[in-house]
């Protein structure tokens, strides 16, 4: 067996861990299957924000004739999308990490999967390997439901959909969630004929219960959209699938397609790494128990990023890094700042978030007034034409610091970033309003938002 200083099992933001340890010559060793650079590079945020942009210019083309400029849609080259600026792209940076950990001199790359057979001990291929500090960074993987016929059937998850040789003509996805709601935009945009059956109410049902009722019947637009239906069935019809689903009276709908995606969460690696052996507790999700230093109930095994189940974002799982690279490489005891963590869906429309939701806010019965504003209402807004778009902000009536903004709409992304900072460093509305905006941006609606309170 062999022992190394560390062990981190997991090569995407767990990679910040092993870089930090190498650097102060400390033996390090690597577990991944691969390819290096975790879910965000491979199977996440970078290839599927590549594709996502390609949907977003064939929507400017789409609608052109609103802006007066004549066009036409010609279709797309599907391989050009998929293949050359996005899986050519991500899995080139996967090998350049790959040599980079490969040439390192304190690094050992165990590229393979790892289980726990005993206290510490991982068993990695052929061989067993221990170390005094163990960081689990191991992710989570798509979710797929129990559902009748659904292994008889080719099914893709979001692993597939950013990958696929070509274009579906029709696609159901089942699911409404942050991940349903990009790939089916962006297969929408390209041209395939979309059906997505949610069993909740509106998709995106965790967000501020405003925007999720907006953002449900903006995509609605675009796409058919059955809410409060639950898969039953699945089955083949020739070539294509068929899904089955039934609404809470039992009333059914038939949902003929050539692809179906399942987006219906994801669950985290514990189990498949066998955590239990080594002494670490999981949550009745499976997700690792952290303290607020992201250290296990195990001495000097630490937990990050999804497995760990705090926000299953990539750059909370940054965060989380830092924190751990100080506390495991440094010696220290940093406890992780969540304060104001914010979110976005890079769909059409964008909905970003941060801090709480209306539902949040009513839940505890605070007391606090509601902002909001209209992007077409703006100059900005007026010129992009958004007329779905708006900015709900929450504010405490007495001391005027934000609690919460939510927006949907044209890059909200970006536009939700002034109020993070203003919520992290305790910036009120009234100041927020008061300091100079660029006219005509688009940040005035936050700002217009902030000095609407109602």
């Amino acid at each position: 067996m062999e022992t190394f200083d560390f062990i981190v099992i997991g090569a995407g933001s767990g990679l910040n861990v092993s870089a930090a340890a190498a650097d102060e010559k400390k033996k390090v060793a690597i577990v991944e299957p691969g390819p290096m650079g975790g879910t965000c590079l491979n199977r996440g945020c970078i290839p599927s924000k590549i594709l996502i942009h390609s949907a977003d210019v064939a929507r400017i083309v789409q609608r052109s004739e609103v802006f007066g400029i004549k066009s036409k849609f010609l279709g797309v080259d599907f391989k050009k999308i998929i293949s050359d600026r996005a899986s050519k792209r991500v899995d080139s940076e996967a090998k350049e990490i790959e040599e980079s950990l490969r040439s390192d001199d304190y690094t050992t790359l165990f590229k393979t999967n790892g289980v726990f057979v005993g206290n510490k001990i991982l068993q990695v291929g052929n061989k067993k390997i221990t170390a005094d500090k163990i960081i689990i960074a191991a992710g989570t993987r798509p979710s797929v439901p129990h559902i009748e016929g659904i292994n008889d059937v080719p099914y893709i998850t979001s692993d597939g959909a950013l990958r696929l040789k070509e274009l579906p003509k029709s696609m159901t996805v089942l699911g409404g969630g942050y991940i349903a709601a990009e790939l089916a935009d962006f297969y929408s945009a390209l041209g395939t004929k979309i059906t997505v059956i949610q069993r909740s109410d509106v998709m995106v049902k965790n967000e501020d219960s405003t925007i999720a009722r907006a953002f449900t019947a903006a995509f609605a637009k675009h796409n058919r959209v059955h809410t409060g239906y639950a898969v039953k069935s699945v089955a083949m019809k020739g070539k294509n699938i068929v899904t089955t689903a039934a609404d809470q009276k039992g009333r059914e709908i038939k949902i003929e397609s050539e692809q179906l995606l399942v987006a219906a969460g994801r669950v985290p690696n514990s189990d498949v790494l066998q955590v239990v052996k080594t002494g670490v507790k999981t949550n009745k999700d499976g997700y690792i128990d952290v303290n607020p230093q992201m250290e296990t109930n195990v001495k000097n095994i630490w937990a990050l990023g999804d497995i760990a189940g705090k926000y299953l974002f990539k750059h909370s799982a940054n965060a989380e890094a830092k924190v751990v690279v100080q506390n495991a490489v440094y010696g220290k005891k940093v406890a992780v700042n969540y304060s104001a963590m914010p979110h976005a869906i890079f769909s059409s429309p964008q909905v970003a978030g941060v801090g709480e939701r209306q539902q949040d806010l009513d839940a505890r019965k605070a007391d606090y007034a509601v902002g909001e504003y209209r992007y077409i209402d703006t100059g900005m807004g007026m010129a992009l034409e958004d007329t779905d778009g708006f900015v709900r902000v929450y504010v405490d009536r007495k001391t005027l610091k934000i609690l919460g903004c939510h927006i949907l709409g044209t890059d909200a992304s970006t536009a939700i970033h002034e109020v993070i900072l203003a919520m992290r460093h305790g910036i009120t509305a009234k100041q927020l309003v008061e300091t100079i905006h660029i006219h005509p941006a688009l940040s005035e609606v936050v700002q217009r938002a902030c000095a609407n309170l109602e």
